[in-house]
């Protein structure tokens, strides 16, 4: 298969976004999350007309997203016989739940997470260029989630801190949606989540949106540079 060549305004690209629940857009009935509301908006007459697909499965950890990503794309029409012009990964916050009680086992020890988001991220960028968008808080007050997973901000920052500098190392753009959110106050970030605790709702998912749309890293993907949020 070809490497793929640098992001061209002119040029209709192929892309994927993988991670978990989040890239899926669960717990957003009416727009389906911020991937498939970025899929839409590349649709649109003028836009820069990218294929975007969705592979985000709930409940994934680092290690799944790795162990998929290669067959996921491989079947897909666009892709098939080639690799994506660009992978945009959203993963981690299901590794750093703690199992069964508030103090319990990390579901994936810290250790491990460390190894498994090298070896993610060593595999998407032998493909093509990779942009990594960063977890979103959790409502710790709501904890736990289906009765056996606790989150909470100490340990989303361990590990979004941990997958910030794997980035770094390896010059891949990382944006750090947990520290813009967690900066943007309780009330911001209670009106954005969705009764479980876990996942934003509508009105979080449109901010996850426009964070990244305003990212300095997805500009070049875009056909239309003039583009302002409304």
């Amino acid at each position: 298969m070809q490497l793929s060549l640098a992001p061209n305004q002119c040029q209709s690209l192929k892309i994927v976004a993988l991670g978990d629940s989040i890239v899926y857009g669960f717990g957003d009935p009416e727009r389906g999350g911020w991937v498939e509301q970025l899929r839409r908006w590349w649709m649109l007459p003028g836009s820069a007309g990218h294929v975007l697909y969705n592979l985000g499965v709930r409940g994934d950890r680092t290690q799944q997203v790795a162990q998929r990503l290669e067959v996921e794309f491989r079947h897909r029409g666009e892709l098939r016989n080639r690799v994506p012009d660009l992978i945009i990964l959203s993963v981690g916050v299901n590794d750093s739940a703690r199992l069964g009680r508030p103090n319990g086992k990390n579901y994936t020890d810290f250790a491990t997470f460390e190894a498994d988001i090298a070896h993610l991220l060593d595999l998407a960028q032998q493909l093509c260029p990779v942009l990594f968008v960063g977890m979103t808080p959790v409502d710790e007050t709501k904890m736990p989630f289906l009765d056996c997973f606790y989150f909470n901000h100490t340990d989303q920052h361990r590990y979004k801190e941990a997958t910030r500098l794997a980035c770094q190392q390896r010059q891949i753009p990382y944006l750090d949606i947990f520290d813009q959110w967690m900066g943007r106050g309780e009330t911001w970030l209670s009106q954005r989540m969705n009764a479980d605790g876990l996942h934003p709702n509508t009105l979080g998912y449109q901010a996850l949106l426009d964070d990244v749309l305003k990212w300095d890293a997805l500009a070049p993907y875009h056909a239309q540079p003039e583009y302002q949020l409304r």
